[in-house]
């Protein structure tokens, strides 16, 4: 039995990893949430009977170090995070205590034989673009809000516990993931939901900010491959969508979608928090897909097909 912890499960990504993880009977999940951005309907049944949840805090050392000990995991996936950009500015101290939970996981993953760390970073690291496409290796880190600099902080400290004890790692970059079961704190569902009530769609500044956006199934399908096939270990992998579209054309294709009435109108740009570009160089994460990534539009379609989550 292969024992694995996956941190922030009970949130929208991370619900969707140890699903993934628990189809396979040979594995024995434990999922850990605060439910401070965490929801506990999304934690998943497993028909193996092995998930189990634990009501715990990274961020107090006694809390998580009891589950720990109680399990002695082979691996571990650190995704329990504060998140949503409006959350986050807003809760700036809230954010930094974050390295407290990092610290006391990679304490934990190094003194009781954890074989390999699975980090949760995010495209926010590589801050206003230097470069296109954003390349792991090549890109700088120029990131100065206190999300981005935890994230930063995090992917310094798993290659520091590398150096120093041999501790295993690797992280994901994160690139605006959508999908089902996802809060209506990030942009597609946010739009989506405004959209299916017929309410006025808001945009920042003139909208001409870019993303690119992944689908979920893409998002799981590459970082459990990188677990499965042991690929990319001691290594860095942006997780995201190859199709970079203005936040403005994003809103029109989900008004044409959902056959919507709402008006887009536009607001004052935010002061900061929301980059003008943002693109990944995703080599690395098409050797793990390994087939064709799923196009926007199908992907919303997906979601609107289970709007149970959204309305």
């Amino acid at each position: 039995m292969v024992k694995i912890l996956i941190t922030g499960g009970a949130g929208f990504i991370a619900s969707y990893l140890s699903e993934k993880l628990a189809e396979n009977p040979e594995n024995y999940i434990v999922i850990v949430d605060n439910f401070v951005t965490g929801v506990k309907s999304k934690i998943p049944k497993s028909t193996h009977n092995n998930i189990k949840f634990i009501k715990a805090d990274c961020n107090d050392f006694r809390d998580i170090a009891g589950v720990f000990y109680s399990f002695h995991f082979d691996y571990v996936f650190h995704y329990a995070a504060l998140v949503g950009v409006q959350r986050t500015l807003e809760n700036p101290v809230k954010v930094l205590q974050d390295i407290t939970g990092i610290k006391n996981i990679l304490t934990l993953c190094k003194n009781s034989g954890v074989k390999r760390v699975f980090y949760s970073s995010s495209s926010e690291v590589y801050g206003e673009p230097v470069e296109f496409p954003q390349n792991e290796d090549t890109t700088p880190l120029n990131s100065r809000l206190p999300y981005a600099i935890v994230k930063n902080v995090g992917e310094a400290y798993l290659k520091s516990f590398k150096q120093e004890y041999g501790l295993d790692y690797t992280i994901f970059r994160f690139f605006n993931t959508y999908g089902p079961k996802q809060s209506k704190d990030f942009v597609i569902s946010k739009f989506i939901f405004k959209a299916l009530k017929n309410k006025p769609i808001t945009v920042y500044g003139n909208g001409l900010q870019t993303r690119t956006f992944c689908f979920v199934e893409d998002n799981i399908t590459a970082t459990v491959n990188a677990f499965y096939k042991n690929m990319y270990i001691n290594d860095v992998v942006n997780i995201g969508g190859e199709d970079e579209i203005t936040i403005l054309e994003l809103a029109n294709i989900i008004l044409k979608l959902t056959q919507s009435q709402s008006k887009i109108i536009h607001q004052a740009a935010l002061e900061e928090g929301d980059m003008t570009r943002r693109r990944p160089d995703t080599k690395k994460m098409k050797k793990l897909l390994n087939r064709p990534m799923i196009p926007l539009e199908e992907g919303m379609k997906r979601v609107l097909n289970q709007l149970d989550w959204i309305v």
